[in-house]
């Protein structure tokens, strides 16, 4: 797939995304972006548009905007979510983990002996914790990314219990401190879960994008895995079917069966 990221001056209000399947397909778009612009006497900026191609083999996308190339990028940030050329989300987990623990530095009250450790392990799932999550639904988790996260998590609560690295602590030790155990990725899957549920039960353009097809044959090798793949336990039908009913779906965890 290919994507245009505009930026554009003080004239448009907000920030336009458009998708198209192939070159001349995402030009056409853009051609008509500008002509429907211009007849209002406004322009694009073509210093802040940016185009990216989402492939596994990459590739140049010559994308012009009155005769002018746009620029085109490996990643870039969309409605506060890093989207890069390989449609992995490894680098928005990175900037998630890095943003959470800027959050958590700049509470400094956290570090005090005045507030109680249950309010602050409140404050930590209330303001770190969503500062880390947002975007959540949509990651395809892997081992190295549940590892990130998990140690994430511990750093938090040492953190917080002000224990350091060279006191040789074990995990075990330092959540019996706190008085909670290990729920950072268990919360991330059910909001993930959630989410989908939520999706699959209507009849939108998401539910379109998750059951379309892709054209083309598959490339050799192991299939990359997918986003619900953590979900589905036998089949995507089964998946789906089980959605339908609410009291069942609030209560499946497939990641305790993997």
């Amino acid at each position: 797939k290919i994507g245009v990221k505009l930026l554009n001056d003080v004239r448009f209000a907000d920030d336009q995304g458009m998708i198209a399947g192939s070159q001349n397909g995402l030009q056409m778009i853009m051609d008509r972006v500008n002509d429907t612009a211009l007849t209002y006497c406004m322009r694009i900026n073509i210093k802040k548009t940016k185009v990216m191609r989402v492939s596994r083999q990459g590739g140049d996308v010559k994308i012009t905007i009155n005769g002018i190339l746009v620029e085109q990028v490996r990643s870039f940030k969309y409605l506060g979510h890093t989207m890069t050329e390989d449609g992995r989300c490894e680098r928005e987990i990175k900037c998630r983990i890095a943003q959470a623990k800027v959050t958590f530095g700049n509470m400094k009250q956290l570090l005090t002996k005045s507030l109680q450790k249950s309010t602050k392990i409140k404050i930590v799932k209330t303001l770190v914790w969503t500062t880390l999550l947002y975007g959540s639904e949509t990651w395809t988790l892997k081992k190295e990314d549940i590892r990130k996260l998990e140690a994430l998590e511990m750093w938090l609560w040492r953190r917080m219990e002000k224990i350091r690295w060279t006191d040789k602590i074990t995990n075990e030790e330092v959540l019996e401190r706190v008085g909670t155990d290990r729920q950072l990725v268990h919360t991330l899957r059910n909001r993930k879960k959630t989410w989908i549920g939520h999706v699959l039960r209507g009849d939108g353009l998401l539910k379109e994008v998750i059951e379309g097809r892709m054209q083309g044959k598959r490339i050799q090798g192991r299939p990359r895995i997918g986003m619900l793949d953590d979900l589905i336990t036998h089949s995507y039908a089964e998946m789906k079917r089980l959605t339908e009913d609410r009291e069942k779906w609030r209560s499946y965890m497939p990641w305790t069966c993997h």
